[in-house]
């Protein structure tokens, strides 16, 4: 918001902003629906994403999903952090910017490992920060003095309508951070709906609000040339720099305290190897995950070290949408097949859910068609993995649920349709009694419908001993 909004109104003008702002709220407030859904319907432990994914798909897909959204979240911390270090040496030359992403590295991971209320109340603190610098740009002043026509076009030659929404919709994915600590909630069927519709919520109203200020107070030229344009139209330009260092941190802390309760989520799974059982354990009354922390930690002060992150941010985006989009297909197909373990007190209608589903899709392509493909090869890789591991799991999945209602599907239709004899299967009743003492005749069956029909074995009880009601 505080570097790209302005390029944003001064490429698309005042209400292409408004439709791309509409447009990508609209996708989270879908994804936010089916979340809701799935998170009333039965209790909801740590892990978050991967928890609710996981008690649906299976262990396999719920484990595909993520293992990519712990990578995500690790490397996002870095990429945070070094996105905070950058403004603090361009406000302080004489700093190192590794230095300052090493020192901020370590400082919040001693938060997030000995108190997550802690590192939470540190969120306040930072949302205040966040909220004066609101106020200081809502209380500024257009640039000359004098305001100008709302409802201008956007400059020359300016970028494609899809290029930007690409570039703006990031912004609305931080929506989730509440439900990675769903492990830490008091009452998650609660929190999480309320929670993800007020950041939803909030975050529409904002960004419906502030390009109103951008489009009145500099021309598009200006908007798309400055990207620190905000700090020049705030009250105190000095507001904003602690708004972005609060934004930056903010994030930063909440990856930090999500990506571990995600790992040890996996962990505690099996879904990782054995080798790595000592991330499952927690410590303290709030169970907080320090070796998953630590290890967290450690990745991302690597990277913070190793530098540059342009490479992989593409493709970070693509596993967080695709998140997104498994949640959505989740809570389509469990309200579909009707399963009677299915009952959330939420109720969103399977449309809807599939809309956010397409739409996470459609965005993803949108914004890197290359670094789309790569995330989902990476996420079959890795189902393909969990599968031949073949996991052993004390939860059920829709796995059986869906295959029952695609065979009663097709029973069904073959029943409404004539036999015909060039199309014929032969459907098979076999009275074995005990198979083990027939298996000839199953056999001889067999022999008939060589896996092209059906075979059904069956029992004739006899009349002692069963009451006959005439």
């Amino acid at each position: 918001m505080y570097l790209r909004f302005g390029w944003v109104v001064g490429n698309v003008g005042l209400i292409g902003t408004l439709v791309i702002v509409t447009l990508g709220t609209l996708i989270t407030f879908l994804t936010s629906l089916s979340i809701a859904s799935i998170a009333t319907n039965a209790p909801v432990k740590a892990g978050g994403a991967y928890f609710l994914i996981s008690r649906s798909l299976g262990v396999e897909m719920g484990g595909a999903i993520g293992i990519p959204l712990f990578l995500a979240q690790a490397f996002s911390v870095a990429l945070y952090i070094m996105g905070f270090a950058e403004s603090m040496v361009a406000i302080f030359p004489v700093l190192n910017i590794k230095v300052v992403g090493i020192v901020t590295t370590v400082l919040l991971s001693l938060l997030a490992l000995f108190s997550t209320k802690a590192a939470i109340r540190a969120q306040f603190v930072i949302l205040g920060v966040i909220a004066f610098s609101l106020i200081s740009f809502f209380f500024g002043s257009p640039i000359g003095g004098e305001g100008y026509e709302l409802f201008k076009g956007p400059i020359e030659n300016s970028e494609n309508f899809w290029v930007v929404f690409a570039v703006f919709f990031p912004a609305v994915t931080g929506f989730m951070a509440g439900v990675n600590m769903s492990g830490d909630l008091k009452d998650p069927a609660k929190s999480i709906p309320k929670g993800t519709f007020m950041a939803v919520g909030v975050g529409y109203l904002i960004y419906m609000v502030v390009p109103f200020f951008f489009a009145y107070r500099a021309d598009a030229a200006t908007l798309v040339g400055d990207n620190m344009i905000m700090q020049r139209l705030a009250y105190w330009g000095i507001a904003i720099l602690m708004g972005i260092w609060g934004a930056t941190l903010s994030s930063a802390v909440g990856s930090l305290l999500g990506a571990p309760r995600v790992l040890q989520a996996l962990v505690l799974d099996k879904v990782l190897p054995s080798k790595l059982s000592f991330l499952s354990k927690g410590s303290g009354p709030e169970n907080i995950p320090r070796a998953a922390t630590i290890f967290t930690s450690l990745i991302a002060l690597v990277l913070v070290i190793v530098g540059d992150l342009n490479m992989i941010a593409p493709i970070l985006t693509m596993f967080f949408l695709t998140t997104y989009g498994t949640l959505n297909l989740t809570s389509g197909i469990e309200t579909i097949l009707q399963s009677p373990s299915f009952r959330p007190k939420f109720r969103v209608h399977w449309v809807f859910s599939l809309l956010g589903t397409i739409g996470c899709i459609a965005v993803m392509f949108l914004i890197n068609a290359l670094a789309t493909i790569v995330a989902i090869v990476f996420i079959a890789g890795v189902y393909v993995w969990l599968r031949r591991r073949r996991l052993k799991t004390t939860f059920g999945d829709v796995t059986r649920g869906l295959h029952l209602q695609i065979v009663r599907y097709a029973l069904l239709r073959l029943e409404s349709k004539k036999t015909d004899a060039k199309n014929w299967r032969p459907n098979l009743l076999v009275l074995s009694g005990m198979p083990t003492k027939r298996w000839h005749l199953i056999d001889f069956a067999y022999g008939i419908a060589q896996e092209k029909g059906l075979i059904t074995v069956a029992t004739i009880l006899p009349e002692k001993g069963i009451t006959q009601e005439r």
